[in-house]
Order: C-alpha cells, then structure tokens, then sequence
C-alpha cells in the first residue's frame, strides 16, 4: 500500500453524528478526514423522525438530560452557522413539544416521570407542564377528543434531517474538511495519538481517531482499546401526502414538515438487522395518528420506510476515550439529531482538548461491565 496520508483526525462514519463532529473539529482548525461507508451501512440519519427532542429524556440519569438540554441550546447557533457557510436552511423550529396522553393513567404516570426528572435536575430547572381542556385545543388546532391532556416542555423543536445531513457535509468541506464517500475501513492499527486507518484505496496516518459508524462501531472499537456494546432497534415511520400547515408544533409521534408532509411514527421493535416494514406496525401507528389527529385519515400515505437506530443496553449515549490509546475516542448514540449540536459545538472541541469533559463521565462503556453472580 503506498503511503500513509496523514492528518490531524481522522473521523469514521459520515452520517449525523460523524459529520457533525468531523465539522466541529474543522471548525476547530484541524486537517481532517471523513470516511463515509455510505448508503450501503445502516444509516439511521435518513430514516430518522428529525425531532430535536428533550422531554422525557434521561429518567434515572440526569446528566443525560443535561447533555440533551445543552445541545437543543446550542442548535440556533449551529443552525446560523451552518447558513451562512453553506446557504442551507435546516427549518429549525423550536416552539415546545407536546406529550399526548389518552387516560388517566397515562397522565399520572407522565406527570410522575416529568417530576422525577425535574427533581434530579435541581437547579438546572426542568419546566413542563400539563396541558388540557381549551387551552390543548388552542395550542393544537384539531386534537381528537379521545387526546385527554399533553404534556408541554419548552425546549423541544425539529427541523429537516436530510437538509441537516447535507448542510453538515457540506460546510465540512467547505471549510478545508476531506470526504471520502463510499469506503469501508479494512483494517487498523493502534498507538497512543499515532494512529493507522487502512480501507481499500488508501491508508490514513492521523493523530487522532473517532468512530462515529454507530451499528460499526461494534466491531470497530476493540481495535482502539474501546468497546461499543451497541444494538439495533428498528422503528417504521409512515409520510403523508403535503397539506396545509396545520400542526404548529411536534408531538413526540406526529410531526408536520417545513414541506407539508405529516410525518407518523415511530415503532420501538427489537428485531436485529431486520429492516422489513410490517402491515401490523404500520396499522397501530397509523390508527394510533388518527385518534391523535382525526384529520390525518383523510391524508393519503405516499412514503413508508424502517430504519434502524443504535441503542445501547441502558439506552444512553457511549462517549470515551480509549486509555490504552490516547486520541481514540467513540460516539454512539440515537440520538443524532437533538444531539448534532453538541456534537459539533461541545464534544468537537473537547477532543481537540484530548479531553472529554467530566460531565460526560457517565457516558463510558464501563458501567456495562457488571460482574457475573457468584
């Protein structure tokens, strides 16, 4: 193989979370590579439900939802950022989002979630509230009536992924970032902030490595020093016909597009690497939308699609930094797009320090090495 092309860091995996820390660590004045796998991996970043979404994240690990508050902060200035380098509109809208519920029991145990979670935050503050009556209707026109009461959270929004993941791409590049589209990684060798990425074509020398291949990044970090003990959760999502702007903001499973289109959704399904759509799921997600909205039935579906997510056993993100080999580090998450920008703003920077930040700290794979019962 000829020799090896060096840089400052070399990212791998080009989808949202890939893309936008390889843009943060651009931004940050390093020569970078991004090897992308392309559509051939199991990229969630096009089949996502685009939310940037807070409420409800982080029951039983509070800083999880401090992470995801800072990154739904942070998203204006990343969405700025991103329109003035690359003339990209990522629709962000940020306008609260709304929890429905169907009974009582449903409201007591969101309402005993929420306090839970507002107790943990402590003086980071954690407003939500209850929504019924008019004032749901006013804030949702043409709520169902079977939709007894949401809960509200202030910091939720969503935007349009696909303009994300092009805008992300594209002022990486524009700002003197490498992409190399369609390569796998084949092979790779370790040394504390020397490091050698090989694929098909060429081989990379680089100071620094981030594995960002969420699903890949399984078997890519024992390379590294580093474990990704991830797995695949399928969720099917369903994209009605364009029509009149009727939602003025996301609920967790219905969702109007800057494009008109309704976006329904998501299924939670355990299936491996399956990624076949079902006439059963499809049902419940469909009718489960039409109680929420009646007006939805008169819409004609025209998109279907499944796509896989990357979860961990705890369902929180994996962020570390290899101790066997400084300058490694890995991001997984499923989370990618309520999370791009701090990903891009906050972890970008803190790799370029070769330090991840203590508020991470809860975040390494360690606390899935639980010692077997004697």
């Amino acid at each position: 193989m000829s020799t090896a092309q060096a840089s400052d860091a070399v990212v791998i995996g080009g989808g949202l979370v890939g893309a936008a820390i390889a843009y943060g660590l651009v931004r940050k004045g390093l020569e970078v590579v991004l090897l992308d796998e392309g559509d051939v991996a199991y990229r969630a970043s096009r089949g996502n439900f685009a939310l940037v979404w807070v409420q409800g994240k982080g029951d039983g690990q509070p800083a999880y939802t401090r992470w995801t508050r800072a990154s739904a902060s942070e998203w204006p200035g990343l969405r700025d950022m991103l329109a003035e380098a690359t003339g990209i509109d990522t629709h962000l809208q940020q306008p609260g989002g709304m929890h429905l519920l169907f009974s009582d029991t449903e409201v007591a145990q969101r309402l005993a979630l929420l306090e839970r979670m507002k107790l943990a935050a402590g003086n980071h503050g954690y407003e939500y509230r209850l929504v019924e009556g008019q004032e749901l209707r006013d804030m949702l026109p043409g709520v169902g009536p079977k939709v007894i009461a949401a809960t509200y959270t202030p910091y939720d929004g969503h935007v349009n992924s696909l303009k994300l993941l092009h805008a992300l791409h594209r002022g990486f590049v524009a700002a003197g970032g490498r992409y190399v589209p369609n390569t796998t990684v084949t092979g790779a060798s370790a040394a504390p902030g020397d490091f050698r990425i090989d694929t098909a074509e060429a081989r990379y020398a680089t100071l620094r490595v981030v594995l960002a291949a969420g699903l890949g990044n399984r078997e890519l970090a024992p390379h590294f020093g580093l474990q990704a003990p991830v797995v695949p959760n399928k969720g099917q999502v369903l994209v009605t016909e364009r029509t009149k702007h009727l939602l003025p903001m996301p609920t967790v499973c219905v969702r109007q597009t800057d494009e008109g289109t309704v976006m329904l959704g998501d299924s939670k399904e355990d299936k491996g690497f399956d990624l076949s759509q079902t006439p059963d799921v499809m049902a419940t997600i469909a009718r489960r939308s039409i109680d929420s909205f009646p007006w939805i039935g008169q819409l004609n579906i025209v998109r279907a699609w499944s796509a896989l997510r990357v979860m961990s056993a705890d369902g929180f993100p994996i962020y570390e930094q290899s101790r066997r080999f400084p300058g490694a580090f890995v991001a997984n998450c499923h989370s990618g797009v309520t999370l791009a920008a701090a990903h891009a703003l906050l972890l970008a920077p803190m790799i370029v320090a070769g330090d991840l930040d203590p508020m991470l700290a809860p975040f390494t794979a360690d606390r899935f090495d639980v010692p077997a019962a004697a």
